[in-house]
């Protein structure tokens, strides 16, 4: 998350929001937002929210992740929110919406994680 200056912004009844800067070390060679770069703030957000909602004993693992790109960005900072579709036991997906600062979508997806018991001796 430092690598991309991703920051945690809100915390809020049913969604989690970062933001990430628009920059040399997000984009792509043609100087656009890098898609990549919104599906790992995409899974960061999922897989963050995910975590909160799979409580202290689990761990959460990425299943899938998919994303439309629908706006280019050159400059400035995006901010990405995630909202639960579902959460099981085993289960949980998440969509997320990435959006420039005008509010306009750049970015929509959704990720599926798996629900583990935390590993011994994971720390955190």
């Amino acid at each position: 998350m430092e690598t991309l200056g991703i920051v945690f912004t809100e915390l809020g009844d049913g969604y989690l929001r970062a933001t990430m800067p628009v920059e040399p070390r997000t984009h792509q060679p043609y100087g656009l937002l890098h898609g990549g770069a919104s599906v790992v703030l995409g899974e960061t957000l999922g897989s963050s929210a995910g975590g909160l909602m799979a409580g202290r004993d689990a761990a959460v693992v990425g299943l899938e992740i998919n994303a439309n790109h629908l706006r280019a960005v050159r400059s400035g900072i995006v901010t990405g929110t995630t909202r639960p579709i579902h959460i099981g036991r085993s289960t949980q997906v998440w969509e997320y919406r990435i959006a420039d600062a005008d509010d306009r979508a750049v970015c929509i997806g959704r990720i599926t994680l798996a629900v583990l018991p935390k590993p011994p001796g994971s720390g955190a």
